[in-house]
C-alpha cells in the first residue's frame, strides 16, 4: 500500500480525510476574507473596484498552494492575521477620515487667528516668547493685501534677524516664494499692474539678497546650528528659478541674474546627500547625524508634480527622497517610547532630529504630518505618471511594503505597482493618525507633544502646526500645487559659487604673547573660515603688541568671530561672547579689538 505522509504539525491529531475538508474549508473562508479585504481596501484608497483584481488573483493562486502544506493551527493564525489586517487598515482609514473632518475648520480657524491686525491671538506668545505666522489661503484677498503690506514693512524693519541687507538666508527665499504665487495668481487674473507696481519691488529685494548671499553660512532651520543648511539652500534654489521666470513677465528687459544663481545653488545642492549611508545630510555643522526633518519639509516644500520622480531637485518620489525618509523616520523608532513596540512596517511620531534636547526633545506635528505629506505627494506622482521606479537606492524603503520586490520599473497594471502604492497610502495614514491619536479633544496644535504621554507642549496654537494639518489634508485628497519650474533642470557641469557684494576688513587685537605663541582669527563666515581653529587666519605681528589681518569679507552682513591663540599645537580661546559686527554694503572697515 502507498503510505499516506501527514502534514508536519498534525500527525496523530487530524485525519487526512478530515484535514483535506479542513482545507476545503480554509481555502474557501480565505478567498472570501481576500476578496471583502480588496474592496475594503478600494474604497479605503479611494481606487476603482477593477484595480485591485490582479493583486487579488496572484494573492489567491499563492495562497491556495499553501493551503495544501500548512497545519490547521497555521490556518488560523493565517485567517485571523487576513481578518485583523483588514480591521486594522478599516480602522486608521476611519479615524484619519474623521480626524480631517473635525480637525480642518480648526486648524483653519486657528491659522486665522494668528495672523493679520484681526487675529484673535495675533498680539504675541508666552513660553516660548516667539511668534510665528503665515497665511495661505488664496481666497482671502484682503487678507493677503494686508500680509504683503506688512512684509513690505518688516523686510525695511531691523530686527535681532538683520535688516533687509542682513536678514537670515532662508527667510528672504521664502517671502519671495509665497508672493510670487500671490503675483503670479493676479497675472492670471489681469491685474498685471498691482504685480509690477507693488508686488515686483518687494520680491526683487529678496531675490537680489538671495541671489548674493545664497552660498554664504547661516543658521540651519531651527535656528541653532551655524552651517550649510539643505532647506535653505532647496528653497533659495526654487525663489531664484521661479523669480527668473516672474522677471521675465513683469520686467523682460531686467536681467537679474537669478536662472544663473539658481543653476549654481542646484549644484550645491548634491552635496547635502550622503552616498554611502544614502541620506541627506541636512545640516553640514553643529556636531549631528544630519539626520533631521529639515529635509522631509524640503521635499514637500519644493514639490513639484511636473518634475516627476526627479532626483536632483529631490522630489518627494525620488529614490533619494524616499531612502532619506526611511532613515529619518526610523532615526526615531528607539528614542520616544510613545513608539515602543510599533512593528519597523508602521508610522511612528517623528521629531526634528535624534539629538534634539528642546524641551527634552520630542514629536511635532510639523514634523509627523510631514513624512505622511511627502509619501502623498509621492503617491500622487506615482499615479499620474502610471509607473514607479526601483533604484538600488530606493530598495529598502519599497521592501518596507513588499518584501520580495525588485529593482526596476513597475506599471501601473502590475500587481506590485497596486500592493506598492496602497501600502504607501495606508502607511502615510498611519502618520496622520498619530498626530490625531495626540490632538487633544478641542482641536488645538501646539508645537510638539511629549515624548512619553503625548501632551502637547511648547507653544500653543501654532500657526506653522495648524498650515502643516491644512497643506497635509489637501495631499491627501490629491491636490497637486502650481509647477515652478522644476522640470527638465539639469545641474551644471561645474559648481561655481557666489562672492556676492563684499568689503575688506581689517581686523586689530592688542595681546601680548610668550615666545612661539601666535594670534589667529576665524568666525561665522566661509572668509573666516567657519569656525575652524585648525584653518584660522593668522595675523601679522609687524606693530606688536597689535595684531592685525585684512580679510574680504561679505558686504551688508552679520559676522561673528574670535581671536585664538596657538602655541605648538595647542588653542586657547578669547572669552565669550563672541565678537559681532555689522559690515557695509560698499567700502572697507577697521575693528580694533583687545584680547579678552
Amino acid at each position: 500500500m502507498m503510505e499516506q505522509h501527514m502534514p508536519r504539525g498534525i500527525a496523530g491529531r487530524v485525519r487526512p480525510h478530515n484535514y483535506s475538508l479542513a482545507r476545503l474549508a480554509f481555502g474557501s473562508l480565505l478567498f472570501l476574507v481576500v476578496i471583502y479585504a480588496g474592496f475594503l481596501l478600494s474604497r479605503i484608497m479611494q481606487l476603482p473596484t477593477g484595480m485591485y483584481k490582479a493583486a487579488i488573483s496572484t494573492f489567491l493562486v499563492s495562497s491556495i498552494e499553501k493551503v495544501h502544506v500548512i497545519s490547521q493551527t497555521e490556518m488560523h493564525v493565517a485567517l485571523l492575521s487576513a481578518v485583523g489586517l483588514c480591521t486594522t487598515v478599516l480602522a486608521q482609514s476611519n479615524v484619519v477620515d474623521t480626524y480631517i473632518s473635525t480637525e480642518s475648520p480648526i486648524a483653519q480657524a486657528g491659522l486665522l487667528a494668528n495672523i493679520g491686525p484681526n487675529g484673535s491671538r495675533a498680539s504675541g506668545a508666552k513660553d516660548p516668547d516667539y511668534l510665528y505666522t503665515r497665511g495661505e489661503d488664496d481666497s482671502l484677498r484682503a487678507s493677503i493685501d494686508d500680509f504683503v503690506w506688512a512684509e513690505r514693512t518688516l523686510q525695511q524693519t531691523s530686527n535681532p534677524s538683520g535688516s533687509v541687507s542682513t536678514g537670515g538666508l532662508d527667510g528672504p527665499a521664502l517671502r519671495a516664494t509665497a508672493l510670487i504665487a500671490y503675483a503670479n495668481w493676479l497675472l492670471s487674473h489681469s491685474n498685471a499692474s498691482y504685480v509690477i507696481s507693488t508686488l515686483w519691488p518687494l520680491i526683487k529685494l529678496d531675490l537680489d539678497y538671495t541671489k548674493n548671499y545664497w552660498n554664504q553660512t547661516g543658521f540651519d532651520l531651527w535656528e541653532e546650528v551655524s552651517s550649510a543648511s539643505f532647506f535653505t539652500t532647496a528653497v533659495q534654489h526654487r525663489a531664484l528659478r521661479e523669480g527668473a521666470a516672474l522677471e521675465a513677465k513683469v520686467a523682460p528687459s531686467a536681467n537679474g541674474d537669478y536662472a544663473t544663481q539658481a543653476n549654481h545653488a542646484l549644484c550645491f545642492l548634491q552635496s547635502y546627500w550622503n552616498p554611502s549611508q544614502k541620506y541627506i545630510t541636512s545640516n553640514t555643522g553643529g556636531g549631528r547625524s544630519g539626520k533631521d526633518s529639515n529635509s522631509v519639509l524640503a521635499s514637500i516644500h519644493t514639490f513639484d508634480a511636473a518634475a516627476g520622480c526627479d532626483p536632483t531637485t529631490f522630489q518627494p518620489c525620488s529614490d533619494k527622497a524616499l531612502s532619506n525618509l526611511k532613515v529619518y523616520v526610523d532615526s526615531f523608532r528607539a528614542i520616544y517610547p510613545i513608539n515602543n513596540g510599533i512593528p519597523a512596517s508602521q508610522a511612528i511620531a517623528t521629531g526634528r532630529y535624534p539629538e534634539d534636547v528642546y524641551y527634552g526633545g520630542n514629536p511635532w506635528y510639523i514634523t509627523t504630518a510631514a513624512v505622511a505629506e511627502q509619501l502623498y505627494d509621492a503617491h500622487i506622482v506615482w499615479k499620474a505618471q502610471g509607473s514607479l521606479k526601483i533604484t538600488d537606492i530606493s530598495l529598502p524603503f519599497f521592501q518596507q511594503f513588499s518584501p520580495s520586490v525588485t529593482t526596476g520599473t513597475y506599471a501601473s497594471s502590475s500587481t506590485s505597482f497596486q500592493s506598492i502604492v496602497t501600502g504607501v497610502k495606508i502607511f502615510a495614514d498611519g502618520f496622520l493618525a498619530m498626530n490625531a491619536k495626540y490632538t487633544p479633544s478641542n482641536g488645538a496644535l501646539a508645537e510638539q507633544y511629549h515624548r512619553s504621554t503625548g501632551a502637547p507642549l511648547s507653544a500653543r496654537d501654532l500657526t506653522w502646526s495648524y498650515a502643516s494639518a491644512l497643506t497635509v489634508f489637501a495631499a491627501r485628497k490629491g491636490v497637486v500645487p502650481e509647477s515652478w519650474g522644476a522640470q527638465g533642470v539639469r545641474v551644471p557641469s561645474v559648481c561655481q559659487s557666489n562672492a556676492g557684494p563684499t568689503v575688506q576688513a581689517t581686523f586689530t587685537v592688542r595681546a601680548t604673547t610668550t615666545p612661539g605663541e601666535n594670534i589667529f582669527l576665524t568666525g561665522s563666515v566661509d572668509s573666516l573660515k567657519g569656525w575652524s581653529p585648525e584653518n584660522a587666519l593668522a595675523l601679522s605681528s609687524a606693530n606688536y603688541p597689535i595684531w592685525s589681518v585684512t580679510v574680504t569679507v561679505p558686504a551688508s552682513a552679520n559676522i561673528e568671530y574670535k581671536y585664538i591663540r596657538k602655541n605648538n599645537g595647542a588653542v586657547s580661546w578669547e572669552s565669550d561672547p563672541n565678537n559681532m559686527l555689522t559690515t557695509p554694503e560698499s567700502g572697507s572697515l577697521t575693528i580694533n579689538d583687545n584680547w579678552r
